[in-house]
């Protein structure tokens, strides 16, 4: 006999929001079932740093007693671990000094609050590495996240957390953050869908700026959880200075929609025409064969804009002022000075190197960033539609590559650059971009690839999303757990 847990385990939230309206299951009982996945399967994994179980069971009777009257109303949720203010709730920026302090805001951030108006089960906290730095998440304040396809493999960064939930079950959705890949690059190593929405598309509000690199949704097992998610909880919130035009339909109407002829440049080296993993062109090239039998125009081509040999210093430019900025922000929040033990040796290192530049040199960065965004955009201007690449240049690395060394603190950067050359430049030019789970290695580990769109074009993403979906469906791909 099989319980709950075991009968719901695969199933994206959509169905299980389903079950809950229909009355074939309450959700209390689909919280259960979630908190016994946990209990279970998150050991050997370490997704779940902070686990609300009594609370989550209280939301989901309070579901029961309202009624499912949202479209995610009684689905088991994790909340990422980095910058997701709950009010009375811990966080700890994957920090530390955050964790040992038991930081509990007294708000909530206005992408959480539309989380819990959807009446999503909040059950816990997903890892994420310290504020979000890297692709990997090993902070040394909760210990290695691993990929439950292999867990001698990470399960990306900096949404790992969340990404290894999902893809063990625990949870059919998640919320994850992409500052440089963050979304992306989880659910490339873990086998889901993950969506990095236009700059200005979600708010980030009401503590930091959409004019930044950082955008926030989920990682999901399936298209279609993505653009209800995203129909949920797109739109600008108060103050906002960058807000995407809004779309001219639901997003769940672009699933199954006729995409058209399309044309789609796609990419088999890095940008710089360096080689990649075999597996990830592997990957690339049986996808781009895929879409010219649905009958899109595939060739290879990418804007010539990103060949910027400029491109990696600038972007660390502003990603180091973003440690920068973190690590003063931590301060305010301990009230006290901060050192050098607070700060995990990267970061710190960072912080450092961007405490050395003036601020004409962050508004040269700024302005460049401006001319790169532009000249890249330029080539969807021109007739192309989307872009298609890796998600990253390797499979999924083994844990412990990308680790903090006294010797040289730029190492955990140049590993990680190296490995994850594809992401980041949309987040420069404020582009959505998805992975989807195309391929699998022969070792079994996944192998994402990335789409990338026009700004503003989430609808052609997930119309050509559904597309491959349905063409080469992977929902009865999952880890033994």
């Amino acid at each position: 006999m099989t319980s709950i847990a075991d009968d719901t385990r695969w199933l994206d939230a959509t169905d299980q929001a389903r079950l809950v309206r229909d009355n074939k299951v309450s959700a209390r009982e689909l919280a259960e079932a979630a908190i016994d996945r946990i209990t279970s399967s998150n050991p050997p994994l370490n997704a779940v740093n902070y686990q609300w179980f009594d609370h989550g069971r209280k939301l989901a009777d309070a579901v029961d007693r309202a009624g499912a009257t949202t479209a995610f109303a009684g689905v088991p949720f994790l909340l990422k671990d980095l910058h997701t203010f709950y009010a009375g709730f811990p966080i700890s920026n994957g920090n530390k000094a955050m964790k040992a302090a038991n930081y509990t805001p007294n708000f909530s951030t206005t992408l959480v609050e539309r989380f819990a108006e959807q009446n999503l089960v909040f059950l816990g906290r997903a890892t994420s590495p310290e504020w979000g730095s890297v692709p990997v998440t090993e902070a040394e304040a909760w210990g290695i996240s691993r990929n439950p396809w292999n867990t001698d493999h990470t399960c990306g960064g900096s949404s790992g957390g969340s990404a290894a939930a999902v893809a063990a079950g625990m949870v059919p959705i998640a919320h994850a953050s992409d500052g440089g890949g963050s979304i992306r690059i989880p659910a490339s190593c873990c086998g889901l869908v993950g969506l990095k929405v236009s700059q200005g598309r979600i708010t980030v509000g009401p503590t930091r700026l959409e004019t930044n690199l950082g955008v926030e949704l989920c990682v999901s097992r399936s298209v279609r959880d993505t653009a209800a998610m995203l129909d949920a909880v797109h739109g600008p919130g108060v103050g906002d200075l960058v807000i995407a035009p809004p779309p001219a339909r639901p997003y769940v109407q672009e699933l199954g929609a006729p995409t058209g002829r399309l044309r789609i440049g796609f990419a088999t080296t890095k940008f710089t025409g360096e080689p990649i993993h075999p597996d990830c062109v592997e990957a690339v090239t049986r996808t781009a064969a895929l879409l010219e039998s649905l009958g899109h125009h595939v060739e290879p081509a990418f804007p010539a804009a990103l060949n910027d040999p400029r491109a990696a210093a600038r972007f660390s430019a502003l990603w180091a002022t973003n440690m920068a900025a973190n690590r003063d922000g931590l301060a305010v929040l301990l009230g006290r000075p901060v050192t050098v033990d607070d700060v995990e040796l990267m970061n710190w290192s960072m912080a450092e190197y961007a405490s050395k530049l003036s601020a004409l040199d962050y508004a040269l960065a700024t302005n460049a960033a401006g001319t790169f965004r532009r000249k890249v955009a330029q080539w969807w201007e021109d007739g192309w539609d989307l872009l298609l690449t890796p998600t990253t240049s390797a499979p999924p690395l083994p844990v412990g590559t990308s680790r903090n060394d006294p010797a040289d603190p730029g190492a955990t950067g140049r590993i990680s650059a190296d490995w994850v050359s594809f992401t980041s430049q949309f987040n420069t030019t404020g582009q959505p971009a998805i992975s989807l789970p195309m391929h699998w290695s022969a070792a079994g580990l996944p192998i994402g690839v990335q789409l990338v769109a026009a700004y503003a074009r989430e609808d052609v993403l997930i119309r050509v999303s559904s597309q491959l979906e349905q063409a080469a469906p992977w929902a009865q791909r999952h880890p033994d757990v």
